[in-house]
């Protein structure tokens, strides 16, 4: 390879811009209307909008419009098993997709894939992609990460969306305005961050395809306390982030949420862990296993007892196999979906159990925590992790806008695991705090956007 090759193959390119709308339905809510509009304008963005926002009508009409602007297609790539649901929403507003696992065929226009099926598909075919749920990418391997961003490297048009952009999570901040062609991760780094260990600099490391958090401790970067608004602004400027419609001044008449039930469950191991007269907060990651592989017994029992005594619908979120393969057992009407299984078997599953014909779904987060609606269930069981997206995730697929019940989510852990719910608070706490202060200053932009007609340059005196 030269090194104008090699220079090619890290270029992104594109259009600098979008194009206005060609086509809007009026099934939008005005909200919807109006991130939609911004995305096709901007022709790169990021659209982070709570659960039962929308996104995939969104998403939808932004791929109609790159489709009929430039006469080319458009791929909507989903996590596994989401892939069906896009078809159908698609039905509702009549936007033609086709769902395709092994590559396109003539005829297509919109065609909508899960991320795993991503090397069958050839991006010069394509003159827009989106990334539904785009917060999953860091879920998968640094080759599949580094598949996706060079697939949309060369797109003209791109646009991410997710529930979740994770604001305590910089890299993922990092990482989606890469995908989009702007400033990459590690630069991020460099320009608004900086490290609490001297002797690490973002320059020392090239893009590898891995999370920054993969080779350094996360914990370890702090934003620079002079650079905060900067680095919000910056992220406002390709972003548009929301959790209820007044975050962009419209009316929140029809999507407020019913109320959320959260219930703690401690169990007790039948005996301490190897080495202790009695249980005690597991400290490291080492003792929190082992104290979570001590409890199995106890906590799986728990669940199916919360969920044995209705024969309404549930999920029951699990972490390790065996735990899946125990509350499958003791949990009437219950049907697993393990990372084993064919991408057959999991969209078989999951629409037997949104039909209604399958009680209890039981699954990880990791599998079926990302992009699912099920409005119809209104009570999961939760083993916690310090995973706080992956417990936002898997709350938000029943209590989510759509939802007419108020949801129970029943956790269930140990006296051992007081420090992972500890640590699992905090971050939600973070979370929530960066996400409003985003909100915020995306509404001081919006306004200022409204203003700029009304404001007049200053004019220089004429000796200057």
């Amino acid at each position: 390879m030269s090194y104008s090759e090699f220079l090619d193959a890290k270029t992104h390119y594109g259009a600098d811009h979008g194009f206005d709308p060609v086509w809007m339905p009026d099934i939008l809510f005005d909200f919807q209307q109006a991130i939609t509009t911004w995305a096709i304008q901007k022709g790169r963005g990021a659209i982070f909008a709570d659960c039962g926002l929308g996104k995939t009508f969104m998403q939808l009409v932004w791929a109609e419009n790159v489709a009929r602007h430039t006469g080319k297609r458009v791929l909507i790539l989903t996590p596994l098993a989401v892939a069906f649901q896009t078809v159908k929403e698609g039905e509702k507003i009549g936007v033609e997709v086709t769902h395709r696992r092994g590559g396109m065929k003539a005829g297509d226009k919109i065609i909508v894939t899960n991320y795993e099926r991503l090397h069958y598909f050839n991006p010069d075919d394509y003159a827009g992609v989106v990334c539904d749920e785009s917060s999953i990418l860091k879920n998968f391997d640094g080759q599949t990460r580094q598949a996706v961003t060079d697939f949309m490297r060369k797109r003209p048009y791109r646009l991410l969306c997710t529930a979740t952009a994770a604001p305590n999570d910089y890299t993922e901040l990092g990482t989606s305005s890469e995908a989009l062609g702007g400033l990459g991760m590690i630069d991020m780094l460099g320009r608004f961050f900086t490290n609490k260990q001297r002797s690490l600099r973002p320059s020392v490391y090239r893009h590898s395809g891995k999370n920054f958090s993969d080779l350094e401790d996360e914990n370890a970067w702090r934003l620079r306390p002079h650079a905060v608004t900067d680095f919000w602004r910056w992220v406002v400027s390709w972003a548009r982030a929301l959790r209820k419609p007044s975050d962009m001044g419209f009316d929140d008449d029809g999507f407020t949420l019913p109320p959320l039930v959260v219930r703690g469950h401690v169990v007790k191991a039948a005996k301490p862990r190897n080495g202790m007269l009695f249980d005690i907060p597991a400290v490291g990651l080492d003792e929190q296993r082992q104290d979570l592989r001590n409890t199995i017994e106890e906590r799986c029992e728990m669940a199916a007892e919360l969920v044995n005594v209705h024969d309404k619908p549930a999920v029951a979120w699990c972490n390790l196999n065996e735990e899946g393969n125990r509350l499958t057992k003791q949990i009437r009407g219950a049907v697993q979906v393990s990372g084993s299984d064919s991408e057959e078997r999991k969209e078989e599953v999951f629409t037997g159990f949104i039909r209604g014909d399958i009680r209890v779904l039981v699954t990880k987060p990791t599998i079926g925590g990302f992009g699912l609606n099920l409005q119809h269930c209104a009570h999961e069981t939760f083993f916690p992790s310090h995973s706080y997206e992956q417990y936002y995730q898997a709350t938000r697929r029943c209590w989510r806008f759509g939802q007419k019940n108020t949801v129970t989510v029943d956790m269930i852990t140990t006296e051992g695991q007081d420090n992972v719910l500890k640590n699992l608070q905090g971050k939600a706490d973070k979370a929530d705090k960066m996400f409003t202060y985003l909100v915020y200053l995306m509404r001081n932009e919006l306004i200022l956007e409204k203003r700029k007609p009304f404001i007049k340059p200053v004019e220089l005196p004429a000796w200057l």
